[in-house]
């Protein structure tokens, strides 16, 4: 493990300390007669989700050695992920260059660079895979690159099925009928999927995806604005997950549905949580009012105020 100075250990370990441990909440719909659980990952330190693979990833790499004073800390983003590794690398005291589509929202390109991070954009055309070569060519020329990789590491699920799962299953009451979530890594359903079927093999573990890219229905990928999901192809973790289905949902119907929160519940979150409610309510209302779905709240608002998400918001 490489040796940090007592001053940098103890910051970065206040900032890791606040990563995880998120509040599950019920959230009660009245026109639609339905309460759902929604797992508020809004509440770690850089708003999403994905501080939890970052911190688990990072640690992980300075226990096994694999980081160094000089290592290069890089990773193809959609915006979420490249936040949260330029926040740990901060605190931690590593360099970060994070390789983001120019589709990402400028909000996500001013919060990495603000972390101190380099970014470089590149034109996808629709195909992630784009950042991902260019991140393994930088790898193949530079010994000091570590690829934290989270499209393909299994640190990624088994951080979701030995932490975040484990939360879930603490926090919430009774049995669970369902999860649902959409998907980027896949990381979060293969994790979560399998801590939840361990305890509770009838519940049912759903993919929410962007109907205008169905790839799970075999659909093929087109332009959707549910940022951070569906990235046009199905990651390798998620044919690990105990997947029983998937529920499609429309852009426009997720937007609408943020935009809800936002105003009826004060819960100012990403498309994405939008989408992944529409997902809960859909097998709540087919499980029946009793039933208890579960599903996650990925991001917060501030990184898509340049976005069609606030375009048409109203005073």
């Amino acid at each position: 493990m490489m040796s940090r100075s007592p001053l940098v250990r103890s910051r970065s370990a206040a900032v890791l300390s606040l990563v995880g441990n998120t509040p599950l909440v019920p959230l009660h719909f009245e026109a639609e007669q339905l309460t759902i659980y929604a797992k508020c990952e809004i509440f770690n330190p850089s708003g999403s989700i994905k501080d939890r693979f970052a911190k688990c990833v990072l640690v992980d790499a300075e226990q096994r050695g694999l980081l160094q004073p000089d290592s290069v800390i890089v990773e193809c983003s959609s915006g979420n992920t490249g936040i949260a590794m330029s926040m740990i690398g901060a605190t931690l005291g590593y360099q970060v260059r994070i390789l983001m589509s120019a589709s990402a929202s400028e909000e996500r390109r001013k919060i990495i660079r603000q972390l101190g991070a380099e970014l470089v954009l590149f034109d996808s055309g629709g195909q992630y895979q784009t950042g991902i070569e260019m991140s393994r060519k930088m790898a193949a020329g530079d010994a000091r690159v570590f690829m934290p990789r989270q499209f393909e590491n299994p640190i990624n699920a088994e951080d979701h099925d030995h932490c975040t799962g484990q939360e879930i299953l603490k926090q919430m009451p009774g049995p669970i009928d369902a999860f649902v979530t959409g998907f980027g890594t896949g990381g979060t359903l293969a994790g979560c999927g399998k801590a939840i079927k361990r305890r509770w093999p009838k519940a049912r573990i759903v993919a929410m995806e962007p109907a205008d890219q169905a790839l799970l229905a075999g659909e093929c990928p087109c332009c959707h604005f549910i940022e951070g999901v569906a990235d046009g192809f199905i990651p390798q973790l998620l044919r690990d997950a105990p997947l029983d289905g998937n529920i499609k949902v429309k852009s426009a119907e997720a937007m609408a549905m943020t935009r809800r929160l936002h105003r009826e519940f004060g819960l100012l979150v990403g498309t994405s949580s939008g989408a992944n409610v529409i997902a809960a309510l859909q097998l709540a209302q087919e499980l029946g009012p009793r039933s208890t779905v579960v599903t996650l709240l990925c991001d917060r608002a501030e990184r898509y105020f340049s976005t069609p998400l606030f375009e048409t918001a109203k005073n």
